[in-house]
């Protein structure tokens, strides 16, 4: 999603860290920090909290490409690190984000397909999009706890961030419809959103830009709603992901994401410091297989 070697499949477009954070971990106001824990799932979502059966089995492919899908009740990843599962499926959240992980939850995959039991994927028929997301982070939380130790607390340090704040002749943002979709695709310098708040966009280009930007983004814009976007800019990697095929070479080079952001949305980043939340993992242990 970055333009590194990770490719990863969503269904119903993958959402970022919803904003409020959970409250029996803190209290503290989520609205100026980036990377809050994810919104508790609905109340019927949260009355089954963990897969039925699981299996989880080393991969030894060496291929560099993952995937991961939750369809009916069935969640199913190939291929796949932990720190990814932490970063997209358990907490959405970015890799910079996850403190004190080891080194073999990047270097070690596993191949694992979970489900739930029947009467849970009846009643997951009802949930919205958002529902379902929450509720699949809730599985992976838990599979994560069983099956590989898992210890993790919420800490908030200050971090130096990028701030969006509004540019100077205004923001150059489409207004959602009401009742839309809520969805992200990106990858290899673009980014296409339906229904995102200021906030989710920031959140979204903070994973995206890690690499070029080696910042939290925060939203400073006081822009309320949900807006419909297209990004487009030159990404500092786009040589390899031209070698890699992940690019077109024949494309001239666009924008910076400097240039771009003030240019095709009306904003701008600016540099600041600020408090980021971030997931310490305390202990962890890789799984028996079975």
């Amino acid at each position: 999603m970055t333009g590194c070697a990770e490719t990863r499949l969503r269904i119903c477009g993958f959402l970022w860290l919803c904003a409020a954070v959970f409250a029996a971990v803190s209290t503290r106001d989520s609205a100026c920090q980036v990377g809050a824990a994810p919104a508790e799932a609905s109340d019927a979502a949260a009355q089954v909290p963990a897969f039925e059966v699981a299996s989880i089995k080393p991969n030894k492919s060496g291929s560099g490409g993952s995937r991961s899908s939750f369809d009916s009740g069935r969640f199913t990843a190939t291929n796949v690190g932990v720190k990814t599962l932490l970063q997209y499926d358990a907490y959405g959240i970015p890799s910079a984000q996850i403190m004190g992980a080891p080194a073999w939850l990047n270097s070690e995959r596993f191949d694992i397909v979970a489900k739930v039991d029947d009467a849970t994927a009846e009643r997951m028929k009802s949930f919205s999009d958002e529902q379902e997301s929450n509720f699949l982070r809730q599985l992976v939380q838990q599979l994560l706890a069983d099956r590989f130790k898992l210890v993790v607390h919420w800490e908030t340090k200050e971090f130096p961030v990028y701030a969006i704040v509004v540019a100077k002749n205004g923001p150059k943002l489409k207004k959602s419809k009401d009742g839309g979709s809520t969805s992200t695709f990106s990858g290899n310098g673009k980014l296409t959103a339906e229904g995102v708040t200021m906030e989710k966009l920031a959140q979204t280009l903070t994973g995206m830009t890690e690499r070029e930007l080696g910042r939290f983004v925060i939203d400073k814009t006081g822009i309320e709603g949900k807006y419909d976007l297209t990004l487009t800019w030159s990404p500092e990697d786009r040589p390899a992901a031209i070698a890699n095929g992940a690019a077109d070479n024949t494309a001239p080079p666009g924008p910076s994401i400097f240039t771009a952001i003030q240019e095709q949305l009306g904003l701008k980043l600016e540099s600041t410091k600020g408090p980021v939340q971030t997931l310490v993992i305390d202990h962890i242990e890789q799984p028996s297989e079975n």
